[in-house]
């Protein structure tokens, strides 16, 4: 099958195929590893409707992207500066009131995650949730104060961010509708 698109499929030790679209020009592929790629290619033309519908969105975002001025290096380090405070706040405010226990909070500038934690309990958070609703910066720091309870995404890990955030699904839509363009004002090039 030929398609306007870049197709990567990547097999594991998994029961189901799903399909993620990565960028307006990449459809990511997860297949059990031994199904057959004839298989895989059927899935897809099943899935074609819905493809087309998520890169078309996937494209006008990375044209609004482009659209929107990116950040001096001055401007980030001020982001940053502002993010240390804030997230710090914010996430000692919350991990009391979840009753869990925070080893270290690090802000960085990074171009693909949000927020990240580790099991040693340490929370890595981006500092262009500056930019973001207070909702959504709330929202990522609940999530990852979550995952301190629940290392993965199973239904006790939502259930456990419901607890705190009942409306947290609004603020995770807005941040898959924006998150991309906020991102792409990142600094390119050498810090000068």
């Amino acid at each position: 099958m030929s398609a306007p698109y870049e197709i990567q499929i990547f097999r594991s030790r998994r029961k189901t195929m799903s399909v993620e679209i990565r960028s307006s020009r990449l459809v990511l592929v997860r297949a059990p590893l031994l199904i057959p790629e004839t298989e895989i290619r059927r899935f897809l033309r099943e899935k074609d409707r819905w493809i087309q519908k998520h890169l078309a969105e996937a494209a006008r975002r990375e044209e609004e992207a482009r659209a929107v001025p990116g950040l001096t290096w001055a401007e980030m380090t001020a982001l940053g500066k502002k993010a240390v405070t804030e997230l710090s706040a914010r996430t000692e405010a919350f991990a009391r009131q979840m009753g869990v226990r925070v080893h270290g909070i690090t802000v960085r500038n990074q171009r693909t995650r949000w927020g990240s934690c580790s099991s040693k309990g340490n929370l890595n958070f981006n500092l262009m949730l500056m930019l973001c609703p207070s909702d959504v910066i709330d929202y990522v720091v609940v999530h990852e104060l979550c995952h301190l309870k629940h290392m993965d995404h199973s239904p006790a890990f939502w259930a456990e961010v419901a607890s705190v955030l009942p409306d947290y699904a609004a603020a995770r839509k807005w941040l898959k509708q924006n998150g991309a363009a906020l991102l792409a004002r990142m600094p390119r090039g050498p810090e000068k």
